[in-house]
């Protein structure tokens, strides 16, 4: 799932119970990780219908603290941290100077001088350096991957597995809120978040807590349904709900115009790294977008699979049959001519022309009560 660095891979503080629970381990991203457990399509069909246990210890933190805290991470990041208020999360971006993606990440406030930011993991070194360069007096920039574990609970029973080990009330906690409080007695944070779409949490925590609240979390909900996830269940759920995969559907050839995230950028904040470039391409106007699209023929179209419209060449960035929606899905950039919803594609499948045809996103919404 990822190239080979040369380097011995790193585990998580869970990798001995990801064994024992006889998790397929792969590298991902300078990781080992397990990719499944009981089975790709038994794990999505739990966090859609009950609830998944997922290790996301393997993603990046970095520390923003100071005075000058915000001024930092408002040069580094597209969105507007001016707006958050304590206990408010943010989807954001790092953009090098051309406006395309270092990564995209969580941004945490947690109080005035004092910002969370999470990275994915195979960019965290990259990140960090990036983001050393915007420390000034006043405003410290740290990496701090190494004090951090991340359990995610997802799924539409994980607040009543989850409650039983939290001190604080769950029900309350609004999407892309958290709260301090203790999970099985330990100190952590407690995140309305997750990428699979689907109702749920993720507990931020000491590393050498990691196995006691996995433990008790399992514990709790295996009545209630809960299985241990992998990273392939991840990645089917997160391109059902639409959700970005770095290395895929973004990268440092893409821009937020490009890819449909043009609601993460706030331009009217002031400047920030690659506020310019985007200026200039707004301007000029885009020559391609990033779509989802069915396939209508016979096959499953993969990232790197080639594409054309009449408009002219395109590119398929994530594609799978997922679980829930049923069908052959994906996203790709094709011209901004071919953008539009019904236009259709032909998706060159192994030397084979395979039709589809661009559909609404998100692929699935969470049914609300």
């Amino acid at each position: 799932m990822s190239e080979p660095t040369g380097l011995p891979p790193l585990r998580t503080p869970l990798f001995e119970r990801h064994r024992a629970l006889g998790g397929k381990l792969v590298p991902f991203g300078g990781w080992e990780m397990p990719v499944q457990y009981s089975g790709l399509t038994e794990e999505h069909v739990a966090v859609r219908t009950r609830a998944g246990l997922f290790d996301v210890s393997h993603m990046g933190e970095i520390r923003v603290r100071g005075p000058r805290a915000l001024e930092v991470v408002q040069k580094l990041t597209t969105n507007d941290a001016s707006t958050l208020l304590d206990g408010r999360i943010q989807y954001s971006a790092f953009l090098y100077e051309k406006g395309t993606f270092v990564d995209d990440l969580l941004t945490y406030k947690i109080a005035d001088d004092d910002y969370l930011l999470v990275v994915n993991a195979g960019n965290t070194p990259k990140d960090v350096a990036w983001a050393k360069q915007a420390a000034v007096d006043g405003g410290s920039v740290e990496d701090e991957s190494g004090k951090w574990a991340q359990i995610a609970v997802q799924g539409p029973r994980s607040a009543e597995i989850l409650q039983p080990l939290v001190d604080v009330e769950l029900a309350p906690i609004g999407y892309y809120h958290f709260r301090h409080g203790k999970v099985a007695g330990v100190p952590s944070i407690v995140s309305r978040t997750g990428y699979t779409g689907e109702y749920g949490f993720e507990v931020y925590c000491p590393p050498e807590a990691a196995v006691e609240i996995w433990d008790a979390i399992l514990a709790s909900g295996t009545p209630h349904g809960l299985i241990p996830a992998g990273l392939g269940a991840r990645d089917t759920l997160r391109l059902e709900a639409k959700m970005a995969l770095y290395g895929n559907d973004i990268d440092d050839t893409t821009t937020p115009w490009e890819a449909d995230l043009g609601w993460i950028v706030k331009m009217k904040k002031g400047e920030f790294i690659g506020r310019s470039a985007l200026e200039r391409q707004k301007a000029a106007g885009l020559s391609r977008k990033l779509v989802g699209f069915e396939v209508t023929g016979r096959g499953i179209a993969r990232h790197g699979y080639p594409l054309k419209t009449e408009s002219g060449p395109g590119i398929v960035t994530s594609g799978t049959q997922t679980p829930t929606v049923g069908k052959p899905i994906g996203l790709a950039y094709v011209p901004l001519a071919a953008s539009a919803i019904g236009t259709q594609l032909e998706i060159d499948i192994r030397g084979r022309g395979v039709a589809a045809v661009v559909v609404p996103t998100p692929f699935y919404k969470r049914p609300t009560a």
